[in-house]
Parts: structure tokens; sequence; C-alpha cells
């Protein structure tokens, strides 16, 4: 295959996933080989791929080819899921567009138009995802609502609807009223708001006096049921036994005593709303309160709110408290900081609420959850402070609200067949759910009779089960490919989803397998731009991942993300980083060009140099494969990447090629040759993971490949002991080629020159490298000298010196003057080091460390101030 001059991803991305795709190299089946497995973070059916999406797939990509070459069984499930929330209220939108109500639909109606959705959105984001180079088993892809996968939902209900895990109870819960669902504590988060504390006088039943309460809702006094006092508040005790009146309403209510009541904070009375309010609520229930609920599912008032009714909640807090003040019941108006709970999904603010939902009871099945991780270790995050997170939440957990007042998602398995509220069962099936009730009542029932609960259930409630459904390990528990596949391996995900999925997850692991999901949790930073917002489209700050690929190509993006992404850390998302992936793809599409550029002589014999180029790069790969290995123990992914990035860019490009490259228009021998290209397929190896396309172009384009040679499916390279004498001494020849280049560029020595070169070997140095040193110095000679070298110019390399003679480039006036300046400057620091040192309150106070800088400061500069003056003699 001809290979362009110019790298272009877009000439070779398409054909090579196609390649791959073809030939299945992604798809897993059990056998003999140890199994890795990585199951995909289900993005929404109905999503695209956002930057957060791009860096998540990258990293769960790395592994999965890296394990792939490492020989393992590689198996990455893909799929979505049906984001019961998300996915209605876009179908919800869409069908107003038309002018269609969701009211005005019956359930099965409004799902035909769900699934018309979904069929029309849901293989969006997968086939990015494919632009991205996702290795996964396309052919193994999963849905939440997948009819496998939704009975294992159901049957895992019943099962713990059996066990008495699952009730049904009337509760105050969160309630989202954009969404019109109840939310579990996760889905909510609260955020510090500005509000107002309003101040209000109600009148004391039967005289004139009044009582004044503080309160953040003055709009829910409408649902006032009692004032309460703190019985130890003697500011109180006259009140003891009387009645209040409800401003506006009239209603007249309890004052009764508790010592929840904080007594410093606003007025020291509270006045309660058991429907509003979860304390509330406790109050209402020790004291056998009135409960009574203003507002409907929309949050606008219902006939409790009076001449409110059909109005928002807001819109009634703004015209209540001008009626309040008109009434003279306002007492005045304070500006208040407090939390205020938000939907994680709607941002609508939660309105507390109760109703009838169901429960999963979670005081038990977090303990196995809680011992893996934090005992055992069975399971291990990435980063490990995570751990602290993940023991606070578990350690105060409340039980699960899995219902939703939704149609979208796996409707509740439970029938009702009466009104009493334990007029149901729990059943897969309707078929089984008659045959219960039948027997529950004591009479023959049909199909007809009964009712299935049309609530849906919460999402998570499938997404928990997803490592061992997706092997159809709840409904078949003993299948080929659960035992061999489960326990996955990692897990890769955003940290703001460690409650809503991850621990949920070893909750159901230990519940229905009795052992761990997965081994490892690796947790991704959350993509923010430049100012540190996270990247949104409501923010406009988010570039889309689909255009950053044609423009960098998929391998730029994927590198340039992946730089500075360490695990759990922010990654501060910049293009130039991108900018930087594409030009590392030019660097090593460059330097196959000039490989593949060179002749081969195969009678020619193999210079010293590219013997001992080829040792070092050798021990050199060696290091850096046991660098790539420590650090993907520790699943520092951005280490690993940058680990080869140097060792390609600096190592392999800058140096080693240098050291073998034959002389302009002349070829090399064969021997190194082989050595060359035995290198740059190890280095396309470790580079594979991190970017397959451009890899996979040039391992092809090296020889002619089998399908069995594919470089996607190719063996990963062995660790053999690494020679650390050669790294060492080697980096002790590159300065001292350095030293020679800046000679010349300083000495005005020009490079094409070929000029001899002594040493007064005080270092002791090896002569193992000296051929590299002559070569990429430019020298005619080498020599090794017992004495320094009169008439020479000089410079230094640690102890080391070395003289190279003085040629007619080099102006001895100019040389001089530049000389004594150095001199100078020299001194004077050596001063300021010394002055340093004899100062006794610096020696008896400094760190010992600091100490040993300053004194090998103060010979650095001896020993220069000495070259300098040798120098300048030799003039």
């Amino acid at each position: 295959m001809s290979l362009a001059t110019k790298y272009n991803p877009q000439d070779i991305e398409n054909k090579w996933y196609d390649y791959w795709m073809k030939n299945n190299y992604f798809h897993s089946t059990p056998n003999e080989k140890e199994p890795y497995t990585i199951v995909i973070p289900p993005p929404n059916v109905t999503g695209v791929l956002h930057m957060g999406h791009m860096l998540n797939n990258t990293i769960q990509d790395v592994l999965i080819r890296r394990a792939r070459l490492k020989g393992f069984n590689a198996c990455w499930v893909p799929g979505t899921d049906h984001a019961s929330i998300a996915t209605e209220a876009k179908v919800v939108a869409k069908l107003k567009e038309q002018g269609i109500e969701k009211s005005d639909l019956t359930r099965d109606e409004f799902l035909k138009h769900a699934w018309d959705w979904t069929d029309e959105h849901g293989g969006i984001i997968l086939e990015q995802l494919k632009k991205l180079g996702a290795s996964c088993d396309w052919e193994r892809t999963k849905f939440t609502m997948d009819t496998d996968l939704s009975e294992a939902v159901n049957k895992v209900f019943v099962e713990l609807y059996n066990k008495g895990l699952i009730y049904r109870g009337y509760r105050m819960v969160n309630w989202d009223p954009a969404a019109k669902t109840t939310l579990s504590d996760e889905e909510v988060i609260f955020e510090e708001k500005q509000g107002n504390l309003y101040y209000l006088n109600y009148k004391i039943e039967g005289s004139n006096e009044v009582l004044t309460i503080a309160t953040t809702r003055p709009e829910t006094i409408l649902g006032d049921t009692a004032i309460c006092i703190n019985p130890n508040d003697e500011r109180f005790t006259h009140l003891k036994g009387k009645k209040a009146i409800v401003p506006i309403v009239g209603r007249v209510i309890p004052i009764i005593e508790d010592e929840y009541v904080d007594i410093e904070f606003g007025t020291g009375c509270l006045k309660v709303t058991p429907a509003h309010d979860q304390n509330d609520k406790t109050l209402g229930e020790k004291h056998k309160l009135e409960v009574i609920d203003i507002f409907n599912d929309d949050a606008t008032l219902n006939s409790f709110g009076l001449h409110y009714e059909g109005k928002d909640r807001f819109v009634v807090r703004k015209e209540i408290t001008k009626e309040l003040e008109n009434l003279g019941c306002l007492v005045k108006i304070e500006q208040h900081m407090h939390k205020v709970g938000t939907s994680e999904r709607t941002k609508e603010v939660i309105e507390p609420k109760i109703s009838a939902q169901w429960f999963l009871k979670m005081d038990t099945i977090v303990k196995p959850a809680l011992k893996a991780v934090l005992e055992d270790e069975e399971i291990h995050f990435f980063p490990k402070h995570y751990n602290s997170t993940y023991r606070h939440w578990l350690e105060n957990i409340r039980d699960w609200n899995i219902s939703r007042q939704l149609w979208w998602g796996h409707q509740i398995p439970a029938y009702f067949y009466g009104d009493g509220v334990n007029d149901f069962v729990i059943a897969s099936t309707i078929e089984e759910a008659t045959k219960l009730a039948s027997e529950k009542l004591g009479k023959e029932l049909t199909i007809s009779d009964l009712t299935q609960d049309p609530d849906a259930l919460d999402t998570w409630f499938s997404s928990w089960l997803w490592p061992i459904s997706v092997f159809d390990g709840i409904r078949n528990p003993d299948n080929k490919e659960i035992e061999y596949y489960y326990p996955t391996n990692d897990l890769v995900t955003g940290p703001d989803i460690i409650f809503f999925w991850v621990a949920r997850m070893i909750f159901a692991g230990y519940e229905f397998r009795n052992e761990k999901p997965f081994a490892n949790v690796y947790f991704t930073g959350i993509v923010r731009d430049g100012k540190g917002r996270k990247m949104s489209k409501s923010l406009g700050n988010s570039p889309d991942p689909i255009e950053l690929m044609e423009k960098y190509g998929a391998d730029g993006v994927r590198v340039g993300m992946l730089l500075c992404s360490a695990a759990g850390n922010d990654l501060l998302f910049d293009e130039e980083l991108c900018a930087q992936g594409r030009n590392f793809s030019n660097k090593i599409w460059n330097a196959y060009r000039l490989v593949k550029g060179w002749e081969i002589d195969a009678t020619l014999q193999q210079p010293q140099s590219a013997k001992i180029a080829i040792e070092w790069y050798q021990a050199k790969f060696q290091q850096t494969l046991q660098d790539l290995e420590k650090s993907f123990e520790q699943y520092r992914i951005s280490e690993a990447l940058m680990s080869i990035y140097k060792l390609v860019w600096d190592d392999f490009s800058s140096w080693f090629l240098e050291m073998v490259k034959p002389g302009y228009q002349q070829p090399i021998d064969e021997k190194t040759y082989n050595a060359v290209i035995r290198f740059f397929e190890d280095n396309l190896k470790i580079l594979h993971p991190y970017m397959p396309f451009i890899s996979e172009e040039i391992w092809q384009d090296i020889a002619e490949r089998t399908t069995e040679e594919a470089l996607v499916i190719a063996n990963y390279p062995e660790i053999v002991k690494v020679n650390e004498p050669l790294i060492s001494n080697f980096k002790f020849a590159s300065e001292v080629i350095s030293a020679i280049r800046n000679v010349r560029k300083d000495k005005n020595i020009a490079f094409k020159n070929q000029i001899e070169c002594s040493v007064l070997n005080n270092e002791n140095s090896t002569k193992d490298f000296d051929a590299v040193i002559e070569k990429l110095g430019n020298l005619s000679s080498l020599e090794y000298v017992t004495e320094k070298v009169e008439g020479a110019l000089s410079f230094r390399v640690k102890s080391n010196e070395y003289f190279i003679p003085m040629t007619s480039d080099v102006n001895v006036e100019e040389e001089k003057a530049k000389l004594e300046e150095e001199l100078k400057y020299t001194e004077g620091f050596l001063k300021s080091v010394q002055k340093k040192l004899s100062n006794e309150r610096f020696v008896n106070n400094a760190p010992e460390q600091v100490i040993k800088i300053e004194r090998q400061k103060e010979a650095d500069a001896i020993a220069k101030v000495e070259t300098l003056k040798a120098s300048l003699v030799n003039l």
C-alpha cells in the first residue's frame, strides 16, 4: 500500500473500523482463555455523545484493547438505558408540538409513541461511539427495556417482595412537579440559595393576642394544622392548651408542645404543615394532626388553596405575601440563606409530598456492600478517597423509593383486585397474579378482575442489575456466560453516579449472586471548560465531539483528552490538547515515512553506533513497559500515556532514529533496519490502545498481514530484565552530545564540518556510547587524554572536561569577552553561595537537604570557574 506524504485520519478511520468489524475482532464467546470483562455505563437511549462520554469510553477502550493484546478473552458489553424521566419528557414535548396531550392517550398509545421515538433516536450514540474507535462487542448490545432484561427486573421485584424487602407505604417523598413523579433521595440535589424568612402573625383564639412565626414558604399556611412551641420555652408558657387562627383561611388549629422546636430559630414558634414537610409530618403523626395537601401534581394549588386554586406555588408566594401584608399579618421579611432541593434531572424545585409508593428496604442489603469495599477489599475504588464517600452514604442510607409515576419504563408487577390497602398481589405475569389473588381472596377471579399498578420502576432499578442481566444471570443464574464473564473486571464511570449506580450494582451483586459485580471501579473526573465550569449544552461551553474528531482525528482527540485526565480529577478541557494529540499522530507518521524511505543494503556491516543504540532502546523500551504495568495497576491511565508519549517522541524519534539513521542518500544495513522495524512494531503495540487507527494503519503497511496478524489482536510485548546501567550511561552520553551541539552553535562551528574532540575522563565514564557521540556530534575522533589540551575550546559535563580545537570559525576576541563575562558572573554567584554557607545561623537552622543543595551549587560553581579560567588561558 502506498504511504501518503501527509497523515489524514479521515482516510483511514472508517476503513480500519470496518475491517475490525468485518473480521469480528471485538466479539467474545467463552473459551479456555482468562476473561476480561467490562460493561458499559449505559448512556440514555435518546442521548448523543458528549465530552463526558468521550472521556469515559476512551478509557474503557484503552483498557479493553490492552487486555485483548495481552491475551485475555476481552468482552466489552455495550448498551443503552431507557431513562424513564428524560425519555418520557422528550416524548411528551414532541406530542405537545403535534397538539397531543399525554392525558388524552391510553398507556398503550403513549408507549407506541415512546417506542417510535426510541427506534428513531436510540442508536445514535452507539454509532457515534464507533467513530471514537470503541471496540465493543456490538453483537451483545443490550437495552434495559429488552424483553429478557425486563423479565429479569420483574423476577427481582417479585423475589425481593417475597423476602419482605419491598413494601408499599404512605411516605413523605420527593416530588418533581415538572416530571410529575417521585424521586429517590439520590436524585435530589440540595443547593444553597438566597431566600426570605417571612414573619407572620397568627391570632390566638378568644383574645386580641397574636403569636409570630417565621417561615420560608408563606403559601403553605393554607395547609397549616398546628402551631408548635417548645415546652421549655418560658416565653410561650401562657399559650399552652390554647388555639390559633390561620390567617386568610380562618382555620382554628391547636398549639402543641414538642422539644423538636428550636428555641433559637426564628421566633421559637413553628407552623406545622404535615403534608408538605418531612419533619412536620413526623410531628403530625406524633400528635395526630390533620393532613391537608394543598398542591396538585404540577405544584399548582388545589381547592384547599381557596382563591389561589390553579396558580403556581411561586406565583402564590408573591400574591399571598401581599395579601398578608394588606391584612396586617406580615410583620417583616428578612433575607435568609437555606438549602433547596432540586431535581437532578429537570432542575425543578422539589415538593415534599405524601403518597403511596413502593420502597426497597436498605438496612440489611447494604451490609455486604460495605464489607466488600471497606473491610475485605474485594472491590477497589480508584482514587481510594471515594471509599469515605461511599461509607458515609451507606451508613446513612434510607429506604429506596423505587416507584415512578411514569408510563415509559418497567411497569410495577403489582396487581390490585380490591379497594383495600393490601388488596394486591405481586407476580411476574397477570396470569400468575390472577391465580395468587384467587387464592388470597378465596374465590375464582379472572384477568379482567385485576388492575396492574400504573407506576413504573425507577430506571436505576433495572440498571443496578446491568452486569448480571446482560449475561442473563437473573433469569438463568447458572448459564455458561454468567459463569464465565462474571464478576466483571473493571467499571469506568463518573463519580456523580457512585450512589445512583455503582453502590446499587454492588448491592445487587451480593444479593442475587452472593459475589461482587466487578473488581475495580475507576472514577473519571468531570470534563470542565477552561473556567472550571461543567460542560453542558445550556451553557454552550461544550464542543461537539464529532466535529472535534473530524478536525483532529479520533486518535488525536483520544490522546488530547487523556493527557490531562488523572483518575478522579476533573479535566479542564482545552482544544489545544486535541491539537497536541494530532501533532503526536503526525510525529509517528513522519517517523515511519523516514524509516520507510531508507534503502537497505544486505552486504553492509552494522556500525557500532547502531549496535549500542539498539541495545539502549531495547533497555529503554523495557523500562517504559515496566512503568506502564505499574501505571495500569494503579489505573493511572494518563501517566501511562505520557510514558508512551515520551518514549515515542523523545527516545525513539528524537534519539534512536538519529543514532541509527544512515548518512544522506546512503543505505542502511539490514540488521539495523530489522531492529528498527521490530521496535516500531513494539511501539505500535503499546500505542494501539490509545491510538488504534494510526497504529493499525502503519502496522498493516509495514508488512503484508493475514487477518490473524492484525494489530488489534497482536501479542503485547513481553517484559524482560532492564539493563539499567545502559540507560544511565546513555543519559550521560546524551548530555555530552547536547553540550557539543551547544558549543558548535555558540562558536559558529558549522555542523557539516567534522571536528576532533578530546576528553579528560575525570568521571570515569563508559566508552560504550563513544561511537554514538562521534556520530551525533559529527566528530572525526573522540580521544581520551590525561591532561588538559592547550589552545583549545573546553567545556564540562559533570567533572569530565572536553576539548575542541580552535577553528577559523571562532572569533578569539569575541570568545574571550564572552568567557570573561561568564567568569565574572560565575565568581559572583560562587561568592553569594559561599557567603550563605558561612552564615552559622543558616547552616544550623536550614534543613539538611537545603544545605546539601547549596554545597552542590558551590562545588559546581568552583568547577565552572576553573574551566572558564582554563579556557581563557587556552585562547
